[in-house]
């Protein structure tokens, strides 16, 4: 069984996120994670992590957080459109 998804945020300063997969990309502007409920975009000011443990799926921030957007999985979107497309073609 995969582990919880689980997003605490502390006076938009300090940042810890459960459940990470993959970082897929960060600056001190952004950073995008892959977790285990699709990708989250944390965006903001001086972002920094100071901890990440893949093995676990942890992973500590810190900077002035702006903004936290969540977006489903890609993958699980493509398995979606085959299913409408399989039902349109029935």
């Amino acid at each position: 069984m995969e582990a919880g998804h689980k997003v605490m945020l502390t006076d938009r300063k300090f940042l810890l996120v459960e459940g990470v997969r993959h970082v897929e990309s960060f600056d001190e502007n952004e950073i995008t994670l892959n977790t285990t409920m699709g990708f989250l975009i944390l965006k903001g000011e001086g972002l920094h992590i100071n901890q990440l443990d893949l093995e676990k799926g942890n992973l500590t921030a810190e900077g002035f957080f702006t903004s936290l957007l969540f977006q489903e999985d890609r993958s699980r979107g493509r398995v979606k459109g085959k299913n409408v497309l399989k039902r349109l073609l029935k």
